[in-house]
């Protein structure tokens, strides 16, 4: 017997899982269990993806509904992890709680390097792994450095092909493939869904605003990203938009739409605040967007590549200055959306929905950005990115990079060209190592 156990903690991965199963991206089994997981702060108070409209269209493709959270609780699904010497407990009580028995078991995941994701990887031991990106996230390195036990399990990496031709970076340093799901059989589960929005408001080829909350992330602060959708606002009321739908994120506090609400009665716009939580694909149907506009969102990309509807960014800008630490896994889908999409302030980008720049020189960007990011992981990419950055680092392509992280790491870009003899003569390499160690022990 072989059960195929599918792990989601949102309708957009669980659509996506759907899709990959309606066009045989995986093998036949003899069960099939969807694992919720509710990743939510709060999640007693906070309902699942199985509670969210929708769910319903997309049950049939499982045999078995589970919840992670209940098999684990008092536990949270983001934070807690099995000890080592506890994995073989865990993996025999999971069995009994799932019905397991001594079945073959095969697992399909969210993003492997963190929890709950990662701890199911460890607790059964042995068992074949697909990891499955239904974000820009995948075009970028593995977050955290992974144990090979696990590493060595992806058989593949599952992604939407959002930029065509685009490869993920994601675990490539294991050499694992990447595979497009097919774009057909996701935008038609995505049209199963359409009718979970029957309660929206009608309206037609409206300015659609994308909302993220970034604010909880700590990347900005609640007013900045308040700021940012009064932007979003005046910039798409400035191309000539008197009907602007705003979907605010599922999390996002109501405040956050009463400063929309008194800019849209400046400019005359007509507002609407949609406080039905639904994907933004399911708007892109029964709307269709005259533009869609938001900051980094992936929601940006579905709109561009599966549906062809006109979008315009914002706020990249800013993001790349404050993403810290550098390696933050938000930094490539920011730089992706920078790179790839029109400025909203840019009447005539935007009408014409004129690429930043082609598929092969934001290849070589991303894989650029990856290595300054995880150079310990992709170490095989550095000639690459020295060849890279000697070429093609100038204003406009700083501003994916840092100076410091660059001369940190011996880049072209990171000092001044008539001082590059310093980071090639061994004594002050000693007498710099040395300096920080001095300043290490006065801070002591």
């Amino acid at each position: 017997m072989t059960t195929q156990i599918f792990q989601a903690s949102t309708l957009y991965g669980t659509a996506t899982l759907a899709a990959a199963l309606d066009s045989g991206c995986f093998r036949p089994a003899d069960r099939r269990i969807l694992l919720v997981c509710n990743n939510a702060a709060t999640p007693e108070t906070t309902p699942g993806l199985d509670a969210t409209p929708g769910f319903e269209r997309l049950r049939d493709r499982f045999d078995d509904v589970v919840s992670y959270n209940a098999a684990i609780f008092p536990f949270h699904p983001g934070g807690w992890a099995p000890r080592g010497d506890d994995l073989p407990l865990w993996e025999r009580y999971l069995r009994h709680e799932w019905h397991l028995a001594d079945d073959d078991v095969e697992l399909a995941v969210e993003s492997i390097q963190v929890n709950p994701s990662l701890a199911l990887a460890q607790i059964f031991t042995g068992a074949p792994v697909t990891v499955y990106a239904d974000g820009l996230m995948s075009y970028g390195p593995t977050r955290n450095k992974i144990d090979p036990l696990v590493g060595t399990r992806v058989d593949r990496v599952l992604h939407l092909d959002l930029v065509p031709g685009l490869k993920p970076l994601l675990l490539t340093e294991f050499g694992v493939p990447g595979e497009v799901l097919p774009t057909p059989a996701f935008t038609k589960v995505l049209a199963e869904l359409a009718s979970a929005g029957d309660g929206l408001p009608a309206i037609e080829e409206p300015a659609l605003l994308l909302g993220q909350y970034l604010s909880a992330l700590g990347i900005l602060s609640a007013e900045q990203e308040e700021d940012l959708h009064v932007r979003m606002l005046t910039g798409a009321a400035g191309l000539g938009h008197t009907e602007v739908v705003f979907k605010p994120h599922p999390s996002a506090p109501a405040r956050f739409t009463r400063s929309l609400e008194k800019e849209a009665e400046r400019l005359k716009v007509e507002l609407t605040v949609l406080d039905t939580p639904v994907l933004a694909e399911v708007l892109y149907q029964r709307m269709r967007p005259a533009l869609v506009v938001g900051c980094f969102s992936t929601a940006l990309l579905t709109a561009s590549a599966l549906y062809g509807l006109p979008v315009a960014r914002i706020g990249t800008d800013l993001l790349l200055e404050r993403l810290t630490p550098f390696e933050n896994s938000n930094r490539v889908p920011v730089t992706i959306v920078d790179a790839l999409l029109p400025e909203l302030g840019d009447r005539a980008a935007v009408t014409e929905q004129r690429p930043g720049m082609d598929v092969a020189a934001l290849g070589a960007l991303v894989s650029a950005v990856g290595f300054a990011m995880q150079p310990k992981i992709l170490p095989g990419l550095r000639a690459q990115t020295e060849a890279h950055l000697a070429k093609n680092l100038n204003e406009r392509t700083l501003r994916y990079f840092k100076r410091k992280r660059l001369a940190s790491l011996a880049l072209p870009g990171g000092i001044p060209k008539r001082l590059t003899f310093v980071r090639r003569n061994a004594t002050a390499r000693r007498m710099a190592r040395r300096v920080r160690a001095l300043r290490k022990a006065v801070k002591r």
